[in-house]
């Protein structure tokens, strides 16, 4: 119950993390609601850095409670230790004074009587801290499997953050890369420069917690094991990206999710700029991840 207590203290209060949060989405908001289409570099620039910070505070008091909850483990091992060593010491002291009660017991045979009660004594002393040594070995393991089970289900609630930041990434780089796409169809060149800069300001920003997209170039042969067609099966023969309709990612250099692309026959000519608009019949954004960091 006490290390409860003491673990349920190291908590960090989480509410000034997610004021500091909703101000820096909110001053984003405010900013793009003053600004007028096309965002100017500077507007897309605070925009995605006022984003990124209210990400960050939004997962920094987990981090900050996690690294406490880390310090505590070892401060209360630390202590462990310590009583462990001063309870050995009392034993090697009480083997000393049983030697001395056999010396005096070989010295004084006229107290045959007082020796046998002395060493009597000395046995029930001995198996009193035998017990307590037991107890305390059975106290040991039931607080260190506690709290390898505390230790454990936090691991656990920091994977299940880390899976819905990704998400959140995974989803803000999606809608980035279909605007990027509509613009790119648009036939702009100022808008497709300017939101050419903002995907790959974001991409940056992704890049640095470990999120990479994975992009096929048109003309690129179709790999299974890193493409998909947009039509939900591989192709039949071998064939050449046309076009890409949805990004991939890999974290941490593990692939999380395949590239969506549109696939044409080997030999085909791909012209990406004369490519009309792909119509997937769903969601973009919501293409779910072939699995999770572990």
């Amino acid at each position: 119950m006490q290390d409860a207590q003491e673990l349920k203290a190291l908590k960090v209060p989480k509410w000034p993390f997610f004021l500091a949060d909703a101000l820096m989405l909110g001053l984003a908001f405010f900013v793009n609601w003053q600004g007028k289409l096309p965002l100017p570099l500077d507007q897309i620039i605070t925009l995605a850095i006022c984003v990124a910070l209210g990400a960050l505070l939004g997962i920094l008091p987990y981090l900050l409670e996690y690294r406490a909850v880390i310090k505590y483990g070892a401060l209360v091992k630390l202590i462990e230790t310590s009583t462990l060593c001063s309870a050995t010491e009392k034993i090697q002291d009480l083997e000393g004074f049983v030697a001395q009660i056999t010396n005096a017991n070989d010295n004084l045979q006229t107290a045959q009587a007082q020796a046998d009660k002395t060493a009597g004594l000395a046995r029930e002393i001995t198996d009193r801290m035998a017990a307590e040594v037991r107890e305390f070995t059975a106290f040991m393991k039931k607080a260190n499997d506690g709290e390898k089970a505390t230790l454990r289900l936090e691991v656990e609630k920091l994977r299940r953050a880390e899976n819905d930041w990704l998400n959140v990434l995974v989803f803000m780089l999606d809608h980035v890369f279909a605007l990027n796409r509509a613009a790119a169809h648009s036939g702009q060149e100022k808008l497709i420069a300017q939101l050419g800069q903002f995907q790959n300001a974001c991409r940056d920003a992704a890049r640095r917690v470990g999120l990479v997209p994975l992009l096929a170039a048109p003309g690129e042969a179709f790999d299974a094991q890193r493409h998909q067609s947009v039509a939900g099966d591989a192709p039949a023969a071998a064939g050449v990206v046309a076009e890409q309709i949805a990004l991939g990612f890999t974290f941490q250099g593990k692939l999380i999710r395949t590239a969506v692309v549109r696939v044409e026959p080997a030999g085909a000519e791909v012209n990406p700029g004369q490519l009309p608009p792909i119509t997937t019949g769903g969601d973009q954004s919501q293409l779910p991840l072939s699995s999770t960091p572990a």
